[in-house]
């Protein structure tokens, strides 16, 4: 009987070992919670509106477009070649196996607009971002899967999750972002201060993998990056002209510069695990009450379980 014992105990964790990941069953009229995005009335997406299912891009493309509230759900993969712009007052959710592959999402002009859970890869530079946000208020990001490669020219990929043009009330929280060259941006371009000093981004619970740099490059405006982890990022958070950045209990992990500076770009840093690299960033004047809304802190030696358990694409609409 002891050889059957050990068979049967042997088929269980194969089975375990083989069972798909647990996914959250999430509620698609959740309001964003956490960060900038909770300031200026709140970020509530699509809440009351109607629900869409969608399996293909043109459906996806007429879906989102308006400013009427409305839930778009994407159901299985989608393929394409360009990026598709998202009105006001819309959530985009994904089921658990949502996958746009070579096709982007863009808010541009618009407001309060959540986009969660689902898996973005491979949009070309010429499509533009895997995620731009543009001119845009009360954005909420959040559980996203985030790649491409870097087989390629660092060129070849535009950004992941690039956040420009003087945008507020923005929160990205929980989405894995990884094997890439290029991140995250926040902020046009140098000669663009005028515009993106009302920049206003919280970063929190993101797990950042596999990438040469923008985790994030934040130019201008204000910036609060806390319980991320990173990990095998050469350049992590970079701070640039005159930004005012608060990096709360992030924990880092084989990063050559996991916090530094450029062109005066400031930040305020406590709590961190900065690995074997440091803190090279000049000292910022930003607090916690200035950021205009309450937070909880994970204690950094709690980040990583934490994020990496529950960063990406782990819900299900």
């Amino acid at each position: 009987m002891k050889w059957l014992y050990s068979a049967v105990t042997l088929l269980s964790v194969q089975l375990a070992m083989a069972a798909p990941p647990l996914r959250k069953r999430a509620d698609s009229e959740e309001a964003c919670s956490v960060g900038y995005c909770t300031l200026n009335g709140g970020t509530t997406g699509g809440a009351g509106g109607s629900t869409t299912t969608v399996t293909t891009l043109d459906d996806l493309i007429a879906a989102v477009t308006g400013d009427d509230a409305k839930i778009v759900i994407i159901d299985g993969e989608i393929t394409g070649s360009e990026v598709v712009k998202i009105g006001s007052n819309t959530s985009v959710l994904g089921t658990s196996n949502a996958s746009l592959v070579g096709v982007g999402l863009r808010v541009y002009k618009e407001e309060n607009v959540i986009i969660r859970n689902i898996a973005i890869s491979k949009v070309l530079a010429e499509s533009g971002d895997a995620v731009g946000v543009q001119e845009s208020s009360q954005v909420w990001v959040d559980h996203l899967d985030l790649s491409s490669d870097r087989d390629h020219d660092k060129d070849y990929y535009d950004g992941l999750l690039d956040v420009t043009h003087g945008c507020s009330g923005v929160t990205l929280s929980y989405n894995y972002l990884h094997d890439h060259w290029k991140a995250s941006l926040v902020g046009h371009s140098d000669s663009n201060g005028s515009e993106d000093a009302a920049l206003r981004v919280t970063y929190y619970g993101n797990y950042f993998e596999n990438l040469n740099s923008r985790g994030p490059s934040f130019r201008f405006g204000q910036g609060h990056i806390f319980n991320n982890y990173y990990s095998s990022v050469s350049d992590g958070i970079n701070t640039r002209d005159g930004a005012e950045l608060l990096v709360e209990n992030n924990v880092f992990v084989d990063s050559k510069k996991p916090l530094y500076s450029t062109d005066e770009g400031f930040a305020v840093a406590s709590g961190n695990d900065f690995g074997d690299g440091e803190n090279a960033a000049e000292e910022g004047s930003i607090t916690a009450s200035d950021l205009g809304y309450d937070y909880d802190l994970i204690a950094t030696t709690s980040v990583a379980s934490d994020v990496q358990s529950n960063a990406g694409q782990t819900l299900d609409f």
